[in-house]
């Protein structure tokens, strides 16, 4: 590593999807927080194995969706009743049916959003460098390697330790990442 730069996480390369799966078994029992499992396919049962749990993107999507209808129904309500009211052919004010295709649209509208957003926050992006992208061998990831990647912000990070446990994970080659 240069003098200017910091380590970001040990890499390690796999040969195959079995010991890809098999090495994020390990790092899950051992205890890791901050890792990440790189592959050119989607391999069923990774998440699984890495002990992922549901994504939170739905929340999101419904509290905007949630939003959309209220905000949907206010708004109609706010301009019929409040705002600007004329009674046109005796009917009322104010009626749940008829401002449904503007609620529709509010919700549609704002639950995509929540989901967009929501997504954009979870993942802390924009990310606008990433040091995994500088690395040479990672260009496998996108053909036929897979590739395990342990951040040094990782509580449980010790160099030794997590180099045994990758080895003994059955790593063909591993190095050390610089951001």
């Amino acid at each position: 590593m240069s003098d200017n730069s910091q380590a970001y996480g040990l890499l390690a390369e796999f040969t195959t999807p079995a010991d890809a799966m098999h090495a994020a078994e390990k790092i899950r029992d051992a205890g890791y927080s901050r890792w990440d499992v790189h592959t050119p396919f989607p391999i069923h049962g990774m998440d699984d194995a890495m002990g992922l749990k549901d994504s939170k993107v739905g929340w999101f999507s419904f509290c905007g969706g949630a939003t959309g209808f209220t905000a949907g129904y206010l708004m109609v309500w706010f301009m019929n009743s409040v705002n600007y009211p004329i009674v046109v052919g005796g009917k009322p004010l104010f009626s749940p049916m008829f401002p449904f295709p503007v609620v529709y649209e509010m919700t549609i509208l704002l639950s995509a959003f929540g989901a967009l957003f929501g997504m954009l926050f979870l993942n802390r992006l924009p990310k606008l460098h990433h040091p995994l992208l500088k690395n040479r061998r990672f260009k496998g990831a996108t053909h036929d390697k897979f590739y395990v990647i342990i951040e040094t912000s990782d509580p449980r990070f010790t160099e030794s330790e997590t180099r045994e446990l990758l080895e003994s994970a059955g790593c063909k080659h591993m190095e050390m990442v610089e951001d």
